[in-house]
């Protein structure tokens, strides 16, 4: 078994990978000088999946919604006790996150790095469920979902979503409701982990002052083979349309906060698609565009909150601006009409170039963090995408591949506007 170098000529800089017998995909960026290590070990599931269908299945199954959540919970439990605990002696700082699509156990050490390897890959691989400790789970994440239910920056966007997606899962919350936690069952838990679960499904990406063998040799020794299983997730189909055009909601705020999105259609973006948006939304939106002087000169806008992202998963894609305005409505009609003005009149070379310079130079930059390379490295090899690939897009990307992006995306007839605004 050997370990494979991928090398990037254009930034210098290599690591290495190789695909585990037992299944798991393995990824180790050695950095020399580095002061840390930061590990992360992931599955390609997350709160979305709440119907699929194995390959060794006739039949779909659906499960209640919050459960790959709640499934990251319980996994730090086990007969023998809390990982947490373990990870106290070893000087680890330990953590973990579900989102819409993927769950991720993570750890960053400054040493005893191969005793915190092992425990995050013994725990994760420990699955233990009883009918006492999830309903005792099921108190504590209740007590979370009506937290955030009071959480503006958490409302405006499950409220934009709601307003952008007629069926796609990506709507609801990643914890659930508190009555779909209370389905939960060891069994549904089981099933779930075993699904999900399998190596064949996940990947570990290691960052930092590490070495490839003792890695390997650490996997060699802690991975459980399993039989590969596919999995198809089952989505109903959505509408291009979105739901309705704003949706407003009143809660303890000092000024309103407001999420713009412009739903797109249902496909993978490629890797050059991917960098197309990124240089598209640093030159439209970033502190140096002129919209955003204009929104800050006409004090709609504050430099601290003003944001643009590309959000987009299985089945679901949206670009969102995101900020504080004591007027949200006149911020939406001024990013709606740039769009549309670069669309008539193209976007400026000199703006595009110094837009491309800041998201390549902030990609490479990125390369000196270990914890920056772990987390782009899980989230694209999930994407079916690969870390030096994307930095070649970006250095090759070229003015006319932004424009013809821009005619597919932040189009008004498919945006939506979420707004908090301050209890009266």
């Amino acid at each position: 078994m050997r370990l494979e170098k991928i090398t990037n000529e254009r930034v210098q800089d290599s690591y290495y990978q190789i695909k585990h017998p037992s299944g798991l995909r393995i990824f180790v960026y050695p950095k020399e000088g580095s002061n840390s290590t930061y590990a992360i070990f992931g599955t390609r599931y997350g709160s979305i999946d709440t119907s699929f269908r194995r390959s060794d299945e006739q039949e779909s199954c659906t499960v209640p919604e919050g459960i790959a959540h709640f499934l990251e919970h319980k996994l730090f439990e086990s007969e023998d006790g809390d990982a947490f605990a373990r990870y106290a002696k070893t000087g680890a700082s330990a953590n973990a996150y579900t989102s819409f699509d993927m769950t991720c156990y993570l750890f960053s050490c400054t040493d005893q790095v191969y005793e915190s390897l092992e425990i995050l890959l013994d725990f994760v691989q420990s699955p233990y469920f009883t009918e006492h400790t999830v309903q005792k789970e099921q108190g504590i994440i209740g007590q979370e979902i009506r937290m955030y239910d009071d959480d503006p920056q958490w409302r405006v966007l499950f409220n934009l979503l709601g307003a952008l997606y007629h069926k796609h899962p990506v709507k609801i919350d990643v914890a659930g409701t508190v009555e779909s936690i209370a389905q939960i069952t060891p069994d549904y838990l089981y099933r779930c982990y075993n699904t999900f679960y399998n190596l064949n499904n996940m990947a570990l990406c290691v960052a930092g002052n590490i070495d490839p063998e003792k890695v390997l040799e650490m996997c060699d020794k802690m991975l459980k083979s399993c039989e590969p299983v596919e999995v198809d997730r089952v989505f109903e189909e959505e509408l291009n349309e979105v739901v309705q055009e704003k949706v407003e909601q009143s809660l303890s705020v000092a000024v309103p906060l407001f999420q713009l999105g412009f739903k797109e259609s249902a496909r993978h973006r490629t890797v050059q698609e991917l960098a197309q948006t990124d240089v598209l939304l640093e030159l439209m939106a970033s502190d140096s565009s002129p919209l955003f002087r204009r929104l800050l000169d006409a004090n709609l806008v504050n430099t601290s909150s003003f944001s643009s992202e590309y959000f987009e998963g299985p089945g679901y894609a949206a670009v969102i601006f995101a900020g504080e305005s004591k007027d949200p409505e006149a911020v939406a009609k001024e990013i709606r009409e740039e769009a549309d003005r670069l669309r008539r009149e193209g976007i400026p070379q000199d703006a595009f170039e110094r837009a491309k310079k800041a998201v390549y130079g902030r990609n490479v930059a990125a390369l000196n963090s270990a914890e920056a390379i772990a987390n782009a490295m899980i989230s694209l090899t999930f994407a079916e995408r690969e870390l030096f690939s994307y930095i070649d897009a970006l250095a090759s990307i070229k003015l006319e591949d932004v424009q013809k992006r821009l005619e597919e995306q932040i189009l008004s007839q498919y945006s939506a506007l979420s707004v908090i605004s301050p209890i009266k």
